[in-house]
């Protein structure tokens, strides 16, 4: 394979010493993509008049098995913020604009609050993110779709209330870059877009770049997705930001490398003068404080990489990650992109990486090795699972599916074995975590941390029942729960914060960490005592999503045809053919296996996600070995004081049918597809929930029965503690007698062994 060095206009094939670090950047790379289930990475890397490289690695479109290469677009979120501010230092420059002269100057209707003194805010203070100025706008911010103009994007910030005295606390502000960028609007008075591309994107040659997407770039833009906790991925969205300085560049990696070039070169571009060495110099040291080796500078993030000092960004945006990284002084930078949502971790650990590759053959040393893990052995994690505290932090390692996940307060990320210890190794944190057992505790980055029980029902003030829900868009949804007695809010897919009420509707984020720092919530409440919105104060407003998540309502749809059709079209019909060496059908009535085992079987009333009645009688039946390993269950949970409730377990395959033609295509995944039989029809899937012992009544669970919503997923984050509790007892101890539960519904568990048998389409009454 040759390679050529694409940023010169004199393109040369790469320099063979350099094979080895292009090895073993691919190895670490198609790893990941393996690894993590990501789509297409891109990366290019320089060290200057010296080596360059790019290259893709996966799918820009598995499905139509379009390769990422060098040239693919990606979205780069807030890397942009580096370009906006390289165009307010290059007008510093020229003397049309003072980056320390108060804001107001250029922009005189801007006049957010300041109640901690009268200082005004200026440009430096903005784009180092010391103004104090709230994360998001209330308008054009990250979550909302309505692609509002810069415009009033800005001006829904310019009467906000500071968050912190101007100068004195870094708070990392997108509605702070929106401000800088239409400063640069409003002064030159032409559109952002255009100035941009006028002035930045064309002299750096970065001519597949634009701060607004083009037709052409449709061919060579990575599809992209999103993900969540819970397990769920999609297709991510693609509207524009209102705050399109902050975060709306599209670019290829080899585009970027451009402005890398740039920057190696003390501020030249192809022998001209691009900006002023001393600018790039100011825009690399530390604002606003005493450090010189870490902070942001004028845009730049500044940290140490090896006694280097590093330069650099990150970006993410709606199913993107992007990370620019460079090293000033032995002329080194990167590029990494990636199509899958916060996947920042990793485009971080593959820019590291690529660094460490390239001082190890400038010093002549062995090259390092990339960081690999493999999966934790049954026995050992098995010791892992619990809960666990110290006096300041509390953590929780659980299961979910087939990896092993750490929990803390902010995050949470699957963790795998190292050199016999364990480590964080997610989309969102690499190595992060380093955990060691220490007997029956563990030690945690260095802390230990003593095994506790978790308290199931803790206490808490019930009004909170009225804020727990879901808000926002489908693309962005916020989590309000309970857990440990404090309420919470799970924001952008994956930062958790732990709530401070200040009054009935209005509670503070935390004041150390989190992108909200020092913000608040407002929550909107009705004469129910309902919160029917949340917003961030003088920020983004979230409506609610889930009114269905304060009523006991059995869910309804509207079935797509009558019943009575798809009964009589389903009875006429005729099942797929089953396996051929099918165990012979033995089913058995679950009560005459245990008769301390409930039934509300829902088809066999009105009562379910049809209003319809489906049964004759209100049967329950499964083979026997899964209604004798479902004996079992019952018999452990009654030491907790509860008991087995079954709505359904075998259903005949014209039932299935009804179901599936009867569901609007938006709720499908809830619903088994009748060309292939579903688990039901073999007799060995099981719906059901737990009772209480001593009342008799069903538990309350974060969902109804048949509820067609997220909050169905067996890993749903919301609700409150106690109702996670008892989906997780309800399914660990299924899992414990070797059922399994479908990646959709907390009620629904398959036997392990239901491929052995064929598709049932007996009816209840013809069973004997």
């Amino acid at each position: 394979m040759t390679f050529f060095i694409s940023c010169d206009k004199n393109e040369k094939p790469i320099n063979p010493f350099y094979n080895d670090v292009i090895e073993k950047l691919s190895d670490a790379i198609e790893y990941e993509i393996k690894d993590k289930d990501l789509n297409a990475i891109s990366i290019a890397i320089i060290k200057q008049n010296d080596f360059f490289w790019s290259e893709g690695f996966g799918f820009i479109d598995e499905e139509k098995k379009i390769k990422a290469d060098e040239n693919t677009i990606y979205r780069v979120g807030s890397v942009s913020k580096l370009f906006t501010d390289i165009a307010i230092m290059k007008k510093r420059e020229s003397g049309d604009i003072d980056i320390d002269s108060p804001l107001q100057i250029y922009l005189p209707k801007f006049n957010p609050e300041n109640k901690f003194n009268h200082e005004p805010i200026t440009l430096r203070q903005l784009m180092s993110h010391r103004a104090g100025i709230l994360r998001e706008p209330a308008y054009g911010n990250y979550f909302a779709d309505n692609e509002t103009s810069l415009k009033k994007t800005v001006e829904s910030v310019k009467n906000s209330p500071l968050i912190h005295p101007p100068g004195t606390i870094t708070k990392y502000s997108n509605a702070g870059i929106a401000v800088v960028g239409y400063t640069l609007e409003k002064v030159f008075q032409k559109p952002y877009v255009e100035f941009m591309q006028q002035n930045i994107l064309n002299p750096l040659g970065m001519n597949a770049s634009s701060f607004e997407f083009k037709n052409s770039m449709s061919l060579n833009l990575a599809e992209a997705t999103m993900w969540s906790y819970d397990g769920r991925s999609f297709k991510a969205p693609r509207f524009e930001l209102g705050m399109i300085p902050a975060g709306s560049l599209y670019s290829s990696v080899t585009d970027l490398t451009k402005f890398l070039n740039m920057i190696l070169s003390d501020g030249s571009l192809n022998g001209e003068r691009f900006v002023n060495p001393n600018t790039l110099k100011e825009m690399f040291t530390p604002q606003f404080s005493d450090s010189e080796e870490s902070g942001y500078g004028i845009g730049f993030r500044v940290s140490k990489h090896y006694g280097y000092k590093m330069i650099s960004h990150g970006g993410a945006i709606y199913g993107y990650s992007t990370q620019l990284s460079a090293l000033p002084e032995p002329k080194i930078g990167v590029v990494v992109a990636s199509s899958v949502d916060i996947s920042n971790s990793i485009t971080r650990k593959i820019s590291s990486y690529a660094l460490d590759l390239l001082i190890a053959k400038e010093k002549k040393l062995k090259l390092p090795e990339y960081v690999k893990t493999k999966p934790i052995k049954k026995e050992i994690e098995e010791n892992l699972i619990g809960d666990y505290e110290n006096e300041a932090n509390r953590i929780r390692i659980k299961k979910i599916e087939n990896q092993i996940i750490f929990e803390n307060d902010y995050f949470e990320v699957p963790i795998k074995e190292f050199n016999s210890k364990f480590i964080s190794d997610g989309k969102i944190n690499q190595g992060g975590i380093l955990i060691e057992r220490n007997g029956d505790n563990l030690i945690i980055n260095k802390k230990q941390y003593k095994r506790v029980m978790k308290n199931s029902n803790p206490d808490f003030p019930k009004e909170w029942l009225g804020l727990i829900g879901e808000y926002g868009w489908d693309h962005n949804i916020i989590y309000v729960y309970e857990d440990a007695g404090s309420l919470w809010v799970l924001i952008e897919w994956i930062e958790k914060n732990k709530l401070i009420q200040e009054s009935k509707s209005l509670f503070k984020f935390p004041d150390k960490t989190g992108m909200y720092r020092s913000e608040k919530l407002n929550f909107k409440i009705n004469e129910n005592g309902i919160a029917t919105e949340v917003s961030i104060l003088n920020g983004p407003i979230f409506k609610r999503r889930s009114p269905l998540s304060l009523t006991k309502k059995t869910f309804k749809i509207s079935p797509v045809k009558p019943i009575e059709i798809l009964r009589k079209e389903a009875e006429n019909s005729n099942p797929p053919m089953g396996n051929s060496e099918s165990e012979k059908f033995d089913l058995v009535e679950i009560k005459n296996i245990d008769r301390s085992i409930k039934y509300d079987i829902r088809y066999a009333s009105e009562n379910n996600f049809m209003g319809s009645k489906f049964y004759k009688t209100s049967n329950a039946f499964l083979q026997r070995p899964a209604a004798e390993a479902l004996k079992r269950v019952n018999e452990k949970l009654r030491s907790y004081g509860f008991g087995l409730l079954i709505h359904d377990a075998y259903r005949p395959w014209y039932v299935t049918k009804m179901f599936w033609d009867a569901t609007p295509v938006d709720k499908k995944i809830f619903v088994a597809n009748p060309q292939n039989g579903s688990r039901h029809n073999r007799g060995c899937a099981v719906d059901l929930t737990l009772y209480e012992l001593s009342t008799g009544n069903p538990v309350e669970m974060i969902s109804g029965y048949d509820e067609f919503t997220d909050r169905a997923f067996p890993y749903y984050y919301g609700g409150t503690t106690k109702q996670r509790w008892l989906r997780d007892l309800l399914r660990e101890n299924m899992e414990s007698e070797g059922f399994r539960v479908y990646e959709y519904e907390w009620w629904h568990f398959d036997y392990k062994d239901w491929d052995k048998y064929g598709i049932g389409n007996l009816k209840f009454e013809d069973i004997k």
